[in-house]
């Protein structure tokens, strides 16, 4: 019903800076918000960043504030996650997430993720 499509991932330097991409197609009208989660090898996936569609006020993790910023562009359907001063603790999978609220209740929505790495 929803699908998401993420680009932008990539090798970057300590330091350095990445912008991702999530473009979502589908029953769009339905989407609540939209977040970015991680995984490393060995870790939980963790919340990164969340906006809410209609609104735009955003959530994040402690680990991340003052160097990403979450964003998105209604009109494109599109959601963004820009990566500043990146460390090598965030090299992990990135995933784009949906979730819908509609009769019938929560509904989650998942992208295929994205590498990011940070090494020097």
């Amino acid at each position: 019903q929803v699908q998401l499509v993420e680009s932008g991932g990539g090798l970057v330097q300590p330091g350095g800076s990445l912008r991702l991409s999530c473009a979502a197609s589908g029953s769009i009208s339905s989407i609540n918000h939209m977040g970015w989660y991680r995984q490393a090898p060995g870790k939980q996936r963790e919340l990164v960043a969340l906006i809410i569609i209609s609104g735009g006020s955003t959530n994040y993790a402690d680990s991340v504030k003052g160097r990403f910023t979450i964003s998105r562009d209604n009109a494109k359907n599109m959601v963004y996650l820009q990566m500043n001063n990146l460390k090598p603790e965030d090299t992990a999978v990135y995933y784009c997430k949906a979730r819908s609220f509609r009769a019938g209740g929560a509904y989650d929505y998942w992208g295929q993720g994205t590498q990011v790495t940070v090494s020097s």
